[in-house]
């Protein structure tokens, strides 16, 4: 298996564990009334979706963390070369014309 692609599947792993946690947690704390909703008739599809979409989010957010975490570090210098300013700062003139209003036909 491909290493991009076990990383992608340990990622996904891991934002679902990440958003079951989640998802207990705001129904255990009872945050907006979901202990409610998740006792009602249909809780359990309530409860299933709430941690499949977290899930998704947290997967997407896990992935990107990974990516971004095997960037190489640059060797070497960083910031570029600086220019060095000599003489004195001025402001500029410029006009800005306002546009002339439409004359209004009479009747």
């Amino acid at each position: 298996m491909p290493k991009l692609v076990r990383l992608y599947i340990t990622s996904v792993a891991i934002g679902f564990a990440v958003a079951a946690v989640f998802a207990a947690l705001l129904i255990t704390f009872d945050i907006g009334h979901l202990r409610h909703l998740a006792q009602g008739p249909d809780g359990v599809l309530a409860v299933f979706l709430l941690w499949f979409f977290n899930g998704i989010v947290f997967s997407g957010v896990q992935f990107g963390f990974a990516i971004m975490r095997l960037a190489e570090k640059p060797e070497g210098p960083r910031g570029g070369r600086r220019i060095r300013v000599t003489g004195e700062l001025a402001p500029i003139r410029a006009e800005a014309k306002a546009p002339q209003p439409h004359q209004q036909r009479r009747r």
